[in-house]
């Protein structure tokens, strides 16, 4: 099922408690808040990272469409470890993971869809480890380009850069080449 799918599924049956609009730089989560909500993007993007040894270190983008979470949180209900930050302004709708309980608990077809989602993360965030295996830049470059061609549309370089841990300049050169 695709993500405007579940967007879909998510609206008919109410789940979203609420819309949180979002200004440029300002945050939807910080490291050591408990925070459970599953968060859907309709407009703009956000950066999902950490701080370490004083710098941030990004881990994950969302834009339009995309279903996010400080998952760390969510699936423990404990504090998280995240900061999710607004680059641009940004609308998400909530749901709160009681009401997404309950829902999935009604309907085991949507129990089956909420573990499709949660595998997709898996498998997502999989990929992400290899690409920080990778040693080459240009390899990492690639991979990303070709696994979320939409990535380089919504997001500016000078992130995507710090996600693929390397220089804005670096990145800038991959690019033209």
């Amino acid at each position: 099922m695709k993500p405007f799918d579940i967007l879909e599924l998510f609206e008919t049956n109410n789940l979203f408690t609420k819309q949180i609009f979002l200004d440029r730089n300002d945050y939807l989560t910080t490291q050591g808040n408990l925070d459970t909500n599953i968060y859907f993007i309709k407009e703009g993007s956000v950066k999902i990272f950490v701080i370490n040894e004083n710098e941030e270190q990004i881990i994950r983008f969302g834009y339009q469409n995309n279903m996010i979470a400080s998952l760390d949180s969510f699936l423990s209900n404990q504090p998280t470890d995240f900061y999710i930050q607004a680059i641009k302004k940004t609308e998400v709708k909530v749901i709160c993971k009681e009401d997404l309980k309950q829902f999935f608990d009604s309907n085991t077809d949507y129990l089956k869809l909420w573990i499709a989602v949660l595998e997709d993360m898996v498998l997502q965030q999989m990929e992400r480890e290899k690409d920080l295996l990778i040693s080459s830049p240009k390899e990492r470059y690639e991979r990303v380009l070709k696994r979320s061609p939409q990535l380089f549309q919504e997001i500016p370089n000078k992130h995507i850069a710090n996600y693929l841990r390397m220089k804005p300049e670096t990145l800038s050169r991959l690019k033209k080449s």
